[in-house]
C-alpha cells in the first residue's frame, strides 16, 4: 500500500517577520518512516533543521524528532518552537498548552502566551486586529564546567583573532566563548574550516554582554558546522547553555532579554529556574510555506 503524502510547513522561529529568525521544516508522519528516510528529506530541505511529528494517544502530545543535514540532534529549541507554532495557529490542538515526547531530552512543554501589545493579547495589521501570541518552550537548562585546555589561541584564531575572556564546556560538548563585548561577538570573521577542526567540541557558542542601553542583556552567535551548520542563524538549545552562563556572570539574574547576532538575527526573551534546572524560552513565529512530501 502506497503511503500517504506527508505534510510539511515551513516556519521562521524566534521572529515575527517572515525571512528573519531561524527558518525550520515541520512534517506530520502518519505512516512509519524508517531514519534512512528522515535524514534523506533533511538534505533535500537544506535548512538548519526539521522536525518530525507523530501524534500521541492523548491529543496534546507528539512525538518529535530533529535532523539536521548530517544527523539526528538531542534537542532543538527553535525547531520545537516551529512546530508549536503550526499546532496552534492551524488549530490542530484544542488546548493552550503542548507536550513533545522527545528521545534523549525528555518531556518538554510549549504553552501559547499572550502577546500583550494590546490588553487583548491582539495587534493591529493592515487595520485589522489580528490574535498574537507568543510561544514559551519548556526546555533542560544544560550547564557548563571548566575547559581545561590550555590551547585556547586556537580558538580565537578559528574566530579571527578575537581576544577571549574565558571558555566554558558545556554538557552537551560545546564551548561557551565569552569575548570583551558584544560588539566584539557582531564584528568576528570566523574561519570555519578552523572551527571544524576544533577537537572535542561540536560547536562555539560566542557570546558577550550587551550595551546597557541596547535592550538586550547579551548577544551571542553560534558555529557549528559538525552538524552542517556554519552559522546557526538563532538557536534555542545554545541558550539552554547560555542562561546558566549569565545567571552566574550576572550575580543570579534570571530573566534575560538575548539577541543572535546572525546576519538573520532573531530575539529571545529567557527565564531560568535554577533550582529545577529550567529554562523557558519565549518567542514567535511565522510560517512562510507549506506543501507535502510525495517520495
Amino acid at each position: 500500500m502506497a503511503k500517504k503524502p506527508v505534510k510539511y510547513y515551513v516556519v521562521d522561529a524566534f521572529t515575527d517577520s517572515p525571512f528573519k529568525g531561524n527558518p525550520a521544516a515541520v512534517c506530520f508522519l502518519e505512516d512509519e518512516r524508517d531514519d534512512e528516510w528522515l535524514q534523506a528529506v533533511a538534505v533535500e530541505f537544506n535548512l538548519p533543521m526539521i522536525g518530525f511529528l507523530t501524534p500521541d494517544q492523548n491529543s496534546t502530545r507528539f512525538n518529535i524528532r530533529w535532523f539536521t543535514t548530517v544527523n539526528e540532534v538531542p534537542l532543538c529549541g527553535h525547531a520545537t518552537l516551529a512546530a508549536a507554532h503550526i499546532l496552534f495557529t492551524k488549530g490542530l490542538v484544542s488546548s493552550d498548552l503542548i507536550e513533545f515526547d522527545t528521545l534523549l531530552s525528555g518531556i518538554l512543554t510549549a504553552t501559547r502566551v499572550n502577546d500583550c501589545t494590546f490588553a487583548n493579547g491582539s495587534t493591529m495589521q493592515n487595520g485589522k486586529i489580528q490574535d498574537k501570541f507568543l510561544i514559551e518552550l519548556n526546555l533542560p537548562a544544560i550547564p557548563n564546567v571548566e575547559f581545561n585546555s590550555t590551547d585556547v589561541s586556537a580558538i580565537s584564531q578559528a574566530l579571527g583573532g578575537v581576544p577571549i575572556v574565558e571558555v566554558k564546556k558545556t554538557a552537551d560538548n560545546r564551548l561557551i566563548v565569552l569575548l570583551p563585548s558584544a560588539k566584539c561577538v557582531e564584528k568576528l570573521l570566523p574561519k570555519i574550516d578552523e572551527i571544524l577542526n576544533i577537537p572535542d567540541a561540536d560547536g562555539l557558542i560566542v557570546t558577550g554582554v550587551a550595551p546597557p542601553d541596547s535592550g538586550f542583556d547579551f548577544k551571542s552567535r553560534f558555529f557549528a558546522p559538525k552538524l552542517g551548520l556554519n552559522e546557526d542563524p538563532v538557536c534555542g538549545s545554545a541558550h539552554c547553555s547560555l542562561a546558566p552562563f549569565w545567571n552566574k556572570k550576572l550575580a543570579g539574574k534570571c530573566d534575560f532579554v538575548a539577541y543572535q547576532a546572525s546576519h538573520r538575527s532573531g530575539i529571545l526573551n529567557i527565564h531560568i529556574d535554577v533550582k529545577n534546572e529550567r529554562v523557558l524560552l519565549r518567542g514567535k513565529a511565522v510560517t512562510v510555506m507549506e506543501g507535502s512530501i510525495f517520495a
